[in-house]
């Protein structure tokens, strides 16, 4: 199933393409240069200041959304998920909140004492109406027959350094057996379609790519088109966590195994003040997350471990 999104945005930021892009770099120096491998932050100074470290998918709801409905200004900086919980584990970084877009990361390196689950999302394939490419996926009666025929270009993450890289891969294992297509991952995917989580969609813009792997929301919030993947596929539906999911897995470069399993979004307070506080219950409860395309289940934000019972007050309150 394909869904059309907003085509006056795309015509708008196609037109803006190159000088967004190098807009966007100039930014990213005066804020101080970019992060770990190349990731631009995105800040706000200031001694009162609430830190995020954060999966890159959130950054535009973090720096948007979040932060017009916070009275404390944030620092926010995103990077993959797995670069975040290094970055963390080996003290290059101490935020005052970290958040990440696979929960496995808490149980390690990270391992802190609670952690929230709050806001989950869905694989999708988004695509460019205005390529050739972008409308073979379009119009494809199945999405990867454009990919496998070499029609459509495309882009994705790092799975070494971002859950959404290791998720792709998931749902190509899952999309073979789905379709009762064979070595769907291994013929559609090479190593020079990686890009970093951050500027996956934008390369869109630049005419990079013509399709990419990406998450729901990344494609809601910047008016993308995608194709909406099988519910057995796009690792969002609570009834095939068990019998799809989670007999895929990856291995990353530390030697941990990440098995496949819902998209959950956990954040947890590692400097708990009142401040921080505030912004952390608005961050886990709040309508941005909705309004940027992220998905909601009854059962959020649903604490493990041992929350601080200020935490818990604060995330009530909102």
């Amino acid at each position: 199933m394909t869904d059309h999104a907003g085509g006056s945005r795309r015509a708008f930021l196609r037109a803006a393409g190159v000088a967004g892009v190098a807009g966007l770099a100039g930014l990213a120096g005066c804020l101080g240069g970019s992060g770990a491998n190349g990731t631009a932050t995105s800040t706000s100074a200031s001694d009162d200041a609430v830190s995020i470290l954060a999966a890159g998918s959130l950054q535009h709801a973090l720096s948007e959304g979040l932060a017009d409905a916070v009275d404390v200004p944030l620092e926010v900086e995103t990077h993959g998920s797995a670069t975040v919980a290094r970055l963390v584990s080996e003290g290059q970084r101490d935020p005052d909140v970290v958040t990440v877009a696979d929960t496995a990361l808490f149980e390690s390196p990270l391992s802190p004492p609670w952690y929230s689950v709050f806001t989950s999302n869905a694989v999708v394939l988004a695509y460019d109406p205005d390529t050739a490419g972008g409308r073979a996926v379009a119009d494809a009666e199945n999405w990867y027959d454009p990919l496998l025929a070499g029609d459509a270009a495309l882009g994705r993450t790092d799975p070494d350094q971002d859950p959404l890289g290791y998720r792709t891969l998931f749902a190509l294992d899952l999309a073979s057996r789905y379709y009762g297509v064979d070595g769907l991952r291994e013929r559609l995917l090479s190593r020079d379609q990686i890009y970093q989580e951050s500027g996956l969609v934008s390369r869109f813009e630049t005419g990079s790519i013509d399709a990419a792997f990406a998450y729901r929301n990344m494609a809601v919030e910047r008016g993308y088109e995608y194709v909406s993947l099988p519910d057995q596929i796009n690792l969002s539906d609570p009834a095939y966590a068990d019998d799809w999911y989670e007999t895929v897995s990856y291995e990353l470069p530390s030697g941990q195994v990440v098995t496949g399993g819902l998209v959950s979004y956990g954040s947890t307070v590692r400097h708990d003040r009142e401040s921080v506080r505030a912004v952390f219950a608005a961050e886990t409860t709040g309508d941005y997350l909705a309004d940027a395309g992220f998905l909601s289940r009854d059962a959020f934000p649903e604490y493990v471990g041992d929350a601080p019972a200020s935490v818990r007050d604060a995330t009530r309150g909102i």
